[in-house]
Parts: structure tokens; C-alpha cells; sequence
């Protein structure tokens, strides 16, 4: 705390000192080549630098796509993540061709127009055609944007229960996730934070009956091709429970429960396999030896190889190790999931031991 002081004393104390400068040189005589109005060797010059500058834009966005393209997500893992990655793909191409435009546009009339002698601007006090333009093209674009959308959103959203979505809950609390399956029945038994005790961590009601076969799990199993219908509950503070492999993510709000579903379209395996996530996992790794030689020279260990997982993060700032609050999904047949499942404990089983 006192070197933070001395430090804002520091600044406090450079900023005065800055001030000073300015007063004193505001009361200074001025001479007569000394004018504050620009000249046109200014303006010359800062009409150049506006046309630099937009190259400059447009070479660093050139720069990021180049180096930083491949760190984008691979494709997508589940059907409704094609339609988003659609609607993303359209508005960033919009987006990308109105900014090259306008801001080419911004830049050059400020060169084109810069203050010469002998010119004068011309001033229109209004040109109910120009503005006309000007709305009525971006209107059409932004409703047609919001539009698709709003389709996109709706079809995402709307949960057709007579295709027997596997229900799954995610349960959030600092810091971490745990996953509760419907058992048999498929059926959620109630749940309330005040019944937490013990093993029950999730605060299960061991009285209803749909809750014996529930299933409480920390690691997510899905079966491919089978829609999933989440249920989302937070113990504590607002969660956002996020997996962009799937182009999923809904918040887990305290007190209620909110849901999104989607369908699984990729197996881990499969995720694994794909080129695209072997030239990636083999690009991650090349990071991970270079790193390791630098920590076996020091005597630490070295970083284990890195392998690809789906994961479920929480995309809010939560607390001091939101960072680390991750759940591994696995994505696999129906058979295996079947086996997976019959090895697991019921809640009934759980309370027993």
C-alpha cells in the first residue's frame, strides 16, 4: 500500500509540474512567426500522414489474418453451429467491406480537401438526397442482418420436446462444474440450493422420485447425433456456462433455470482426427517443447504433450480462479455412452454409501 501511494505521489506530482510548464508558456509573449493557426505546410503534412494512416490500418488487418487466422476455431461440432457460424461469417463480411470503404473514404478526403490557399470549402446547408442515401442503405442492411438473425435465433431456441432430447443439468458454483443426469426416466428429480448437505452437493431432493436414478457426474458425456437439452443452475454468483466447440453459451443465473439444447454432430475422436485440429494440436505442441527446454534448463519439469478436448468453460468473471473453472466433454456413440452410463452411481446409490 505505501509504495503505491509513493508511486500516485509520483504522478501526482509529474502531472503539476506538466501544468506549470503549460501556464508558463501560455504567458510568454508570443512573436510574430509564431502563429497557432496551421499553415499549409501543416496541413500538407497532415494530409499525408491520414493516407498513411489508413495503409497502416489495412496492413495490420492484413497482418492479424495472416498470423493469428489459424488460432480460430476449428468447425463446427454441433448442427445449430452451422447457422451461427454462417450469420458470423455474413456480418463480418459486410462489416470488413463497409469499413475498408468509409474509412478509404474518411481518409482521402481528408488528403484531397486539406486546407490549400485560395480554396474555399463549399457549404451545403442540407441535401435531403445525400441523407436519404446514407440512411436508407444501412437501415436495409441492419434489418436484413437483424432478420436473419432473428430466424437463426429462433430456430436455435425453439426446443422440440417429442424428439426426446437427452436432459442434462450443468450445475455452477466457484469454481468449478458438475453435470446430473435424468437417469432412466430421463427426468431431472427437484433440486434446492438449501437441501446442499454432504454428498448431496447439488442439492438434490433424495425424497422425489424422479431424483433415485439421477446421475451427478464431473465430467460431461454426450452421445453424437442426439439432442441435448441443458439445464442450467448457478449456486452462487452469475456463471456462463460456454462450449465453442459447440457455439454454445447460456448463463447460470442464481435462484433460476435457464436452458439451451443443441445436437452433437462430431465425436471426440472424430474432433481429433480432423486436419484441421491435427495441424493445431501439432502447431500447440511445437510451443509446448520450445517451453519445456527453457523449464528443463531452470529444473522444472518439462509441459506434457497436449491433446484435444471439448471443454465447458465459464465465460463470466466469477472470482480469483475463474481462469481454471473448466468440465472435460466427451463426445461418443451411443454404445459408448451406454456403457459409460452403466457405470455410473446413482444419486440413491450415492446417499447409501
Amino acid at each position: 500500500m505505501t509504495a503505491f501511494l509513493v508511486v500516485l505521489v509520483i504522478i501526482l506530482f509529474g502531472v503539476a509540474v506538466w501544468q506549470m510548464g503549460k501556464i508558463f508558456q501560455l504567458s510568454k509573449v508570443k512573436s510574430e512567426g509564431d502563429s497557432e493557426v496551421a499553415t499549409e505546410k501543416d496541413n500538407n503534412i497532415n494530409g499525408y500522414l491520414m493516407l498513411m494512416f489508413v495503409l497502416f490500418l489495412y496492413a495490420i488487418c492484413i497482418v492479424s489474418f495472416w498470423k493469428w487466422g489459424k488460432v480460430m476455431l476449428p468447425e463446427s461440432a454441433s448442427e445449430h453451429g452451422v447457422g451461427i457460424d454462417q450469420l458470423w461469417l455474413i456480418s463480418m463480411i459486410i462489416i470488413f467491406i463497409v469499413g475498408i470503404i468509409t474509412q478509404w473514404l474518411l481518409h482521402y478526403f481528408a488528403f484531397k480537401y486539406r486546407g490549400k490557399k485560395g480554396l474555399k470549402a463549399t457549404f451545403y446547408a442540407d441535401n435531403d438526397r445525400l441523407e436519404f442515401i446514407w440512411t436508407i442503405i444501412p437501415v436495409i442492411v441492419l434489418a436484413g442482418l437483424i432478420i436473419y438473425g432473428l430466424f437463426t435465433w429462433t430456430d436455435i431456441m425453439n426446443i422440440d420436446t417429442e424428439d426426446d432430447p437427452l436432459v442434462v443439468e450443468l450445475y455452477a458454483y466457484q469454481f468449478d462444474w458438475r453435470a446430473r443426469y435424468g437417469g432412466e426416466d430421463n427426468t431431472l428429480g427437484e433440486a434446492n440450493v438449501r437441501l446442499i448437505e454432504g454428498v448431496n452437493q447439488l442439492g438434490v431432493d433424495a425424497s422425489d422420485p424422479n431424483a433415485q436414478d439421477d446421475v451427478v457426474v464431473n465430467e460431461l458425456h454426450l452421445p453424437v447425433g442426439r439432442k441435448v437439452l441443458f439445464k442450467m443452475r448457478s449456486q452462487d454468483v452469475l456463471h456462463s456456462a460456454y462450449m465453442p466447440h459447440f457455439r454454445a453459451q447460456m448463463n447460470c443465473v442464481p435462484g433460476m433455470i435457464t436452458q439451451f439444447a443443441f445436437t452433437p454432430t462430431m465425436t471426440t475422436l472424430e474432433m481429433r482426427e480432423s486436419e484441421e485440429m491435427v495441424n493445431k494440436v501439432m502447431r500447440i505442441n511445437e510451443i509446448r517443447r520450445k517451453n519445456s527446454e527453457a523449464l528443463v534448463a531452470e529444473g522444472d519439469e518439462a509441459l506434457e504433450p497436449y491433446e484435444f478436448d471439448y471443454l465447458l468453460l465459464c465465460n463470466k468473471i466469477c472470482g480469483n480462479t475463474h481462469y481454471n473453472m473448466q468440465m472435460k466433454i466427451i463426445v461418443e456413440t451411443q454404445e459408448e455412452y451406454d456403457t459409460w452410463m452403466a457405470e455410473q452411481a446413482t444419486l440413491a446409490q450415492t446417499l447409501e454409501q
